[in-house]
């Protein structure tokens, strides 16, 4: 299950959208999120829906590559899901023990759930159609407004672009560990939940011994290169905007405007 997580993992593909220049798709991956949080309509999550579909179908990365990420977050999810159904106040539908389900904690239910699947497609989307590197420059130039109050904006850019990084590497070094301890008898999948959490602890302390060597030799490696951070440096192929660029920004306003319009006209 952790190596199906797909946030922070690029997919090598020929598509428009990873052709497009990073600053868009950083601009247009806040877009979508912010769309999702602007109504509770029906229509505003039919027009996420249609939108979230084509730019899958733009970035020819496989629909089931996307998805199996999924599963580390059913969990979450799922007790999300229901907080949201027992403990929404409104008209009573179903009522057992302490807990009673409401219409309207249906309906939050739903939508919440609706919520973090986007929220998660959407993010993996940007990561899975753009290098480390773009995504470096890409919040570095997109931040650039931040120089003028002093700010690191090189620095800040690096270190997100490090930790997208660093999760696809965690995730398999703790698949590694996990198996390398199951083979001496460890067991993590018998016992309820509180024991497959005990059994979890003894992966801390390798997983941290092995992501403190990882950062240091990171690190090394760097000073190895003389980088001293942002100042004064040049890029190779800095990032200029195309004509297809400024089309997708036409598209993601237009998008926005629709979302919008939705959430005060449409009745549902």
């Amino acid at each position: 299950m952790l190596r199906e997580m797909t946030i922070g993992q690029y997919y090598q593909a020929e598509s428009r959208l990873h052709r497009l220049d990073p600053r868009v798709k950083l601009v247009g991956t806040l877009i979508f999120i912010i769309s999702l949080f602007i109504s509770q309509k029906v229509s505003c999550y039919v027009a996420a829906t249609v939108f979230l579909i084509c730019m899958i179908r733009l970035s020819r990365v496989p629909f089931l590559h996307m998805i199996k990420g999924m599963k580390a977050i059913a969990f979450i999810m799922l007790i999300t899901v229901f907080f949201n159904l027992v403990f929404t106040p409104g008209e009573e539908l179903v009522s057992f023990w302490v807990f009673k389900i409401t219409s309207q904690g249906v309906r939050n239910a739903i939508f919440t759930a609706v919520r973090l699947t986007y929220l998660i497609l959407g993010s993996s989307l940007m990561t899975l159609t753009t290098t480390p590197n773009d995504l470096t420059d890409g919040l570095e130039k997109g931040l650039g407004f931040m120089k003028v109050f002093k700010l690191p904006v090189h620095e800040i850019a690096m270190m997100m672009s490090i930790a997208l990084r660093f999760i696809p590497i965690l995730l398999e070094e703790t698949d590694k560990i996990m198996k390398a301890q199951q083979a001496r008898g460890a067991d993590f999948e018998s016992g309820g939940m509180i024991r497959r959490v005990r059994a979890m602890v003894p992966l801390l302390v390798p997983l941290f011994v092995s992501a403190f060597r990882r950062a240091n030799d990171l690190a090394l490696a760097m000073e190895a290169r003389c980088y001293h951070g942002g100042e004064g440096r040049t890029k190779m192929k800095p990032l200029k905007y195309k004509p297809w660029d400024f089309r997708a920004y036409v598209i993601l306003f237009c998008y926005i405007a629709l979302v919008v319009l939705f959430g005060i006209i449409s009745p549902l």
